[in-house]
């Protein structure tokens, strides 16, 4: 499958420069896929972020060099990309439990994690309702924005939401919606990453409305441009199967901009919706 063939190109691209500097740039474009994307996708797939991969890979090779050679721990260190002794230690013992200069004692237990590799699973046991929105103008939107932790960001964002609607900030913004509404995207607006690139641990959420006028001085501005976009409802269902399910079958890409949920009234069906930024895959030659 393509699909597979590009991702396990990246994690080449991953395993190939575990000594050097790893450009997320070139990982993104090993996958086909954009920065944006792709981190979400891989800690999606692997279940842990990118990151923590990269981490986890260097302190395994760096526990093996560091038994079998005679090499100085701090060459060691920043050959996998520390800058201190200290550094490398403290990351070292979080993984292995105990210190580097502790292992050359040949008994010591250490962990070792293993390079990932894609693979074809069956699943799709249940199908995923979905449609295909064509918006043909820039998404001028209003708001704030919060960065959350992606690791906790299911449990945040719902928090999020529920504090601006004590602190009166989601009446705020449900009043601006109505100065004058648009046919598609209304209501609430909850955009995952307010920048193209997205990093690993942390991210912008931001919250806002489609709003036209001068905003709010404690407000800020957000445009994403006009693009084709999958609609799915039931947010965080459509989360925990976009990357691992409907984008590997569909015939098209992830586009380099942010998602977007969207909260709609209480009488509207469904109650919310994922709308994810796609183009249509080139024809092969």
């Amino acid at each position: 499958m393509e699909w597979l063939d590009r991702m396990n190109h990246a994690l080449d691209y991953i395993e190939d420069n575990l000594v050097q500097d790893i450009d997320y740039k070139k990982i993104a474009q090993a996958a086909c896929c954009s920065e944006y994307h792709f981190s979400r996708m891989f800690s999606s797939i692997a279940g842990i972020p990118l990151s923590e991969y990269i981490r986890r890979r260097r302190l395994t090779l760096a526990a093996f060099e560091i038994q079998q050679s005679e090499s100085r721990i701090i060459d060691i260190a920043m050959k996998y990309g520390y800058s201190s002794a200290d550094s490398f230690s403290r990351a070292f013992q979080k993984m292995h439990g105990v210190k580097p200069s502790a292992i050359r004692k040949k008994s010591i237990p250490l962990k070792a994690y293993p390079r990932i590799t894609f693979q074809i699973t069956i699943k799709g046991d249940s199908e995923m309702d979905y449609r295909i929105e064509n918006v043909e103008f820039d998404l001028r939107i209003v708001g704030r924005s919060n960065t959350i932790k992606t690791s906790r960001a299911f449990k945040t964002i719902p928090s999020l939401w529920n504090a601006s609607k004590k602190n009166g900030f989601t009446k705020k913004l449900i009043d601006m919606s109505w100065e004058n509404p648009k046919c598609t995207l209304e209501d609430l607006l909850g955009i995952c990453g307010k920048e193209a690139a997205i990093t690993e641990e942390k991210f912008n959420y931001f919250m806002g409305v489609r709003y036209n006028e001068e905003p709010p001085t404690e407000m800020e501005t957000l445009i994403i441009p006009a693009s084709l976009w999958v609609v799915f409802p039931n947010i965080v269902d459509a989360w925990k199967r976009l990357y691992t399910e409907w984008v590997p079958n569909s015939g098209y890409e992830l586009a380099n901009l942010p998602c977007i949920e969207c909260y709609y009234g209480p009488k509207h069906k469904p109650r919310h919706e994922l709308w994810v930024p796609i183009l249509a895959k080139p024809p092969k030659n």
